[in-house]
């Protein structure tokens, strides 16, 4: 087995988080598969693990292949299978090749950037087959983040903020440039056509390929870059696409046809549906919680809407929008490299963001670390109440960890203020240590 650092990727390589999870599951899975979306760097973060390598979709080999999906696997393990989703009998052959290995690890590993469609396969391969996800470059990968604030570290309450040294200007560019790792070396001017062909093959040939409608997803894609982050429903989404008359309800024909479209741009990881906030496991509130949607990556968004940069950094709440799916993206992969990570209700991270309007930071009035915020409505006290006020001990307290004026063109835009929701009222000092 290859120790995950040279195999036979290229040597302009640039190592991946997903490096340290593929080696863990080489030692544990007879085969895995390794998915995302098209360009996110599949393909070369598995053959910085293998051997040899089989390219189901050049020359000949489709064809091959899907006379013979046993031809492959043909290769000095590990063995990379590219594209394997082109003839979906691999997935089961592989399954049956690690039964027959006798308890082998390591041999192959198969990259996709969709997922076949129901009943392509006969068995998930669970026990056999382990699962990696992947998404484009995050800014510690490509470089652009120091990557001093550790998540690790804030789920063990030791969380230290860290001043963003270049402002908000290099976030725009970075969310119009994306993660890709092909194009992480160029201007986040220049690659707008990239993003922009990237996206037209995706409607013009991916989604026909997989029984889709290219006019639907077109329209679908752009709606949810106009609603990135939102739960909008299939209501919504279908009487926009389908410019349903004012008043009028979509027929449910129309609203199944988003709906197959939203599984094909799923299926394709092109967009990441995220749980909303979930309270107790046992609440029958998980069952009502419609998801939050993102693309793999905001230079996606950015693009659809047809914003550049400078347009981005003219448009306040679209930034704003761009740059929680940035943050998404590489929470998501940050998230998917500890082990057993589940967020709760507790010890949340707050942000609270003061507009311009009022962000005369010191002046009319004073915001300093160790205060604390309520979530709401906080408790109406009267005078002779304050000696006894334990402002620790009060229910959903936040306590303020930093104050961070930030600045656009070097004026003040807008203060942050990063805190801790003490959701129980208990160990909020702890969690400002």
């Amino acid at each position: 087995m290859t120790n995950g650092t040279n195999g036979i990727a290229p040597e302009t390589y640039k190592p991946r988080i997903a490096d340290t999870l593929i080696n863990t599951y080489l030692k544990l899975f007879g085969a895995i598969e390794v998915s995302g979306p098209k360009w996110c760097g599949k393909t070369w973060t598995s053959l910085a693990h293998a051997r040899s390598v089989t390219y189901v979709d050049r020359g000949s080999n489709l064809q091959i292949c899907t006379a013979d999906p046993a031809y492959a696997l043909t290769g000095e393990t590990p063995h990379v299978v590219d594209e394997w989703q082109r003839v979906p009998a691999i997935w089961d052959t592989v399954r049956h090749a690690v039964d027959e290995a006798a308890g082998e690890k390591g041999l192959w590993l198969l990259t996709g950037s969709s997922t076949p469609r129901k009943g392509e396969t006969s068995h998930s391969g669970a026990g056999r087959i382990g699962l990696v996800r992947m998404h484009p470059m995050t800014l510690q990968e490509s470089g652009d983040s120091t990557g001093k604030v550790s998540l690790r570290r804030l789920f063990e309450g030791r969380f230290a903020p860290v001043q963003c040294p270049n402002g908000i200007e290099p976030l725009a560019r970075l969310a119009c440039r994306g993660g890709w790792p092909d194009i992480v070396e160029m201007d986040a001017d220049a690659v707008r056509p990239v993003i922009r062909s990237y996206l037209d093959s995706l409607h013009d040939q991916s989604i026909p390929a997989l029984g889709g409608n290219p006019r639907i997803s077109r329209r679908l894609c752009l709606l949810l870059a106009r609603n990135l982050g939102q739960s909008a429903t299939l209501t919504t989404l279908a009487k926009d696409v389908y410019a349903t008359d004012e008043g009028q309800k979509p027929s449910d024909e129309n609203e199944r046809e988003i709906s197959k479209h939203l599984d094909l741009l799923a299926r394709m990881y092109l967009i990441d549906e995220v749980p909303g906030w979930v309270p107790a496991s046992r609440s029958p509130a998980r069952m009502r919680v419609k998801p939050k949607r993102y693309f793999a990556d905001p230079s996606l968004a950015v693009s659809l809407l047809g914003l550049s940069p400078r347009s981005l950094l003219e448009d306040w709440q679209t930034f704003g929008l761009a740059f929680e799916n940035l943050c998404m993206r590489d929470l998501d992969v940050y998230a998917r490299a500890l082990p057993d990570a589940g967020g709760t209700r507790q010890g949340t991270a707050l942000l609270v963001v003061i507009p311009q309007t009022a962000a005369r930071y010191g002046a009319d009035y004073t915001l300093a670390p160790g205060d604390r915020l309520c979530l709401g409505e906080g408790p109406v006290l009267q005078w002779e109440d304050w000696p006894g006020f334990v402002p620790a001990a009060v229910e959903n307290a936040a306590v303020v960890q930093y104050v961070l004026p930030m600045r656009l063109h070097g004026r003040l835009h807008h203060v942050e203020a990063g805190a801790w929701w003490n959701g129980s009222g208990t160990g909020v000092h702890s969690l400002t240590r």
